[in-house]
């Protein structure tokens, strides 16, 4: 039988051990067919292995000078604690030897073709076959030595466990201060505000989670934001959150990081803002709606002095606007929550439905033709009141008050009845 040529690799020492950075004559691996998410290049898994407890995901895009110190870390916490784990590195597109060094550390590489940190995830946890799924960076940033704690946590009832470097410790340039002062604490403190929750660390790294609750949470996201979309996900659909500290190390790569601030800040904050309707559409347009309906009712009887300005019918009309506008962000808010139920991306809403039930289509047909009316008996009033003065010139200031309110209570009635309309239609979806 024709023996295999050997490989020889060439290796540097890292905080973690020995860091193999490239080779020459590589074996062939097997080839199987890809999968719809990634497709899995490595040799088949071992008896020991095909059912592990525990599959750690590292995702991968170019970390050959790191990546296999992290994989001889996780090996050497599996056989210090008893673990029976498999190691999955989840292959972004590397053009350097990083899939090939895995393969020879001992980790199934998967091929995921398609860019983005949450997409390589997928594709590595789609493929996992444990019970418990830890992920974490393969950069060298993080100390896999920690994983006994993730996964006492799962094993004690947990659904998600979260690492909290905040609490671990974070040493000297490992996070850079735009992270560490401003971009993390801001976007932790808008997530535990936005959806309640407890974490205190919404984008570490280190994670773990069971396979069955990660099927449930249905991520989408395939950027950075998919750290927070997992917090949040978790959060909605009332699962078991909790948190062990853990540590943040300067990474060991010779090149920047793939994080871009400012666009991956933006994108949590953006992901943040949409999976919350009562903070980017609701409480904003209940809050315009009461101050503009507060100007309105204080304006109607007449002109008002404030110090030294006087506020009239031009202050009237924006008061009505602010209504208006105000009136058709709560509209959204609706809208957004039962697209967001009916397409699977949150949970129903108890709520909501206690709603749908007094609130029903023949309600809001009603609700809105009394609007109109009352509009258009102003309307008819305005007219009236021209009509005293001969169709000719009046004092606008008195007219205009009449009219504003005619316009506000005609565009409130014909958004309502229009509203309640695709309520209706999105609740086709929904029976």
């Amino acid at each position: 039988m024709k023996q295999p040529q050997p490989v020889i690799f060439y290796a540097r020492i890292t905080p973690f051990g020995v860091a193999l950075i490239g080779e020459s004559m590589p074996m062939p691996a097997p080839n199987p067919p890809p999968s719809s998410i990634g497709a899995d290049r490595s040799p088949r898994p071992s008896a020991e292995t095909h059912n592990p407890e525990v599959s750690v995901v590292l995702p991968c895009l170019n970390e050959a000078e790191t990546l296999a110190a992290c994989i001889a870390q996780i090996q050497q916490t599996f056989a210090e604690h008893s673990l029976n784990g498999e190691i999955i590195v989840a292959d972004n597109g590397s053009t350097d030897s990083s899939a090939s060094i895995a393969r020879a550390a001992g980790a199934r590489v998967v091929e995921v073709p398609r860019k983005g940190y949450g997409s390589a995830l997928m594709g590595g946890i789609d493929a996992a076959r444990g019970e418990f799924i830890v992920m974490g960076d393969s950069d060298c940033s993080y100390d896999f030595r920690d994983i006994p704690k993730f996964v006492a946590g799962l094993r004690a009832g947990s659904d998600l466990v979260m690492g909290n470097r905040f609490r671990g410790g974070i040493q000297r340039g490992a996070m850079p201060p735009l992270h560490r002062y401003l971009g993390n604490p801001v976007l932790t403190r808008l997530g535990r505000l936005f959806f309640r929750s407890a974490c205190g660390d919404f984008h570490c790294g280190l994670r773990a989670f069971r396979k069955c609750a990660y099927q449930q949470m249905n991520l989408r996201t395939m950027g950075m934001e998919f750290a927070s979309e997992m917090v949040v996900k978790a959060t909605l659909f009332g699962m078991r959150v909790a948190e062990v500290p853990t540590t943040l190390s300067p990474d060991g790569r010779s090149r920047p990081p793939h994080l871009r601030s400012w666009r991956d800040g933006w994108r949590h904050l953006r992901f943040l803002l949409m999976y919350s309707p009562r903070w980017l559409f609701l409480y904003p347009g209940i809050l315009l709606m009461l101050l503009g309906a507060a100007v309105t009712f204080y304006l109607l009887p007449g002109p008002r002095r404030i110090g030294g300005v006087e506020l009239d019918i031009h202050t009237l009309l924006y008061s009505v606007l602010a209504v208006l506008v105000g009136f058709q962000s709560v509209l959204f808010a609706m809208f957004t929550k039962v697209f967001a139920i009916t397409e699977g991306l949150l949970p129903e809403d108890p709520r909501l439905t206690r709603i749908f039930k007094v609130f029903t289509l023949e309600v809001g047909l009603a609700l809105g033709l009394l609007l109109q009316i009352a509009g258009v008996a102003c309307a008819v009033y305005s007219v009236v009141l021209w009509n005293g003065h001969g169709f000719g010139p009046m004092n606008p200031t008195s007219l205009m008050r009449v009219v504003a309110c005619a316009i506000g209570l005609i565009l409130l009635g014909v958004q309502v009845t229009l509203s309640s309309f695709f309520f209706s239609i999105l609740g086709l979806a929904r029976k």
